[in-house]
């Protein structure tokens, strides 16, 4: 059930095609975006798109264990995990796995969950048919070898707190972004197999690192294709100074700060000049 008009696309299409719009902006799913990228385009109009994400969130071997788990908590169920940057797929080295999906499992199925007057962390969906969405993801992941380690219950549009582990790529879950607080837990050998699986997406907004080796940890930040970064933090982090913004499925160009200046302003030459000058004829 959509909640947007049903002449939406004409709404869209007459602001961009209108003289009065010199910039485009929009903020949403990467499906739309490529339709506005579109008509931006034919109307030779600059566009700033900041669109999903499939945030990772690598647990090197050498981590600070609770710290990613409270880091990996607010990444992943903040505002429902319904956030661009919200984290996706927490990826843990198989050396401390079983630690951490005990003490995220044991954390995560603590949250608390329902009508948001209740003051609950995990609040309502956009709709009902996102809770479905949820459900379909978790049957699929089971049925293909995937361990629900908590949550899985929902009530009309209200959702817990959901974990699965050893997923694979196979699975739904693996590709599709979830936008609410189904997560997957991906198991991988060493640091090399843990950028692989990072990359492995057509999004690139967000994402993060932990490991008490910051130069470890700035190597696999190096090699994560994203638009951003952080170190023993979560991925859900904006700071208005800082350009914010993703590549590839998740779009281009950058909000915040200098970044978001040059984006909606033109750069100019102007020059002042001795009238005498000298021509070469």
């Amino acid at each position: 059930m959509s909640n947007a008009p049903e002449d939406a696309a004409d709404i869209v299409k007459a602001l961009i095609e209108a003289p009065e719009v010199r910039h485009v902006n929009f903020t949403g799913s990467s499906a739309v975006g490529r339709i506005i990228g579109r008509l931006a385009g034919e109307n030779l109009k600059p566009a700033l798109l900041e669109l999903g994400g499939k945030a990772p969130l690598i647990i090197l071997d050498d981590a600070d264990i609770d710290g990613a788990v409270n880091a990996a908590l607010f990444g992943a169920f903040m505002n429902q995990g319904q956030i661009c940057m919200s984290t996706e797929r927490l990826i843990v080295a198989d050396a401390i796995a079983d630690e951490f999906v005990s003490k995220m499992a044991e954390r995560a199925s603590k949250l608390p969950w329902g009508n948001p007057r209740d003051q609950v962390v995990l609040g309502s969906l956009v709709n009902p048919d996102v809770s479905k969405k949820m459900h379909d993801l978790i049957d699929d992941a089971v049925s293909k070898g995937a361990k629900l380690v908590c949550g899985g219950d929902s009530n009309g549009s209200m959702f817990s707190a959901t974990l699965l582990d050893n997923v694979s790529s196979d699975m739904r879950i693996y590709k599709e972004e979830s936008f609410g607080p189904v997560k997957s837990i991906i198991r991988v050998k060493d640091d090399e197999e843990a950028i692989r699986v990072a990359n492995d997406t057509e999004y690139g907004l967000s994402s993060a690192v932990f490991s008490q080796n910051i130069n470890r940890a700035l190597a696999c930040a190096n090699a994560i294709e994203s638009g951003i970064c952080h170190i023993n933090g979560p991925t859900v982090a904006d700071e208005p100074q800082m350009p914010f913004g993703g590549v590839g499925d998740s779009g281009y160009g950058r909000f915040g700060g200098k970044a978001g200046i040059a984006e909606f302003s033109d750069l100019r030459w102007i020059t002042i000049e001795d009238p005498n000058q000298h021509y070469p004829f």
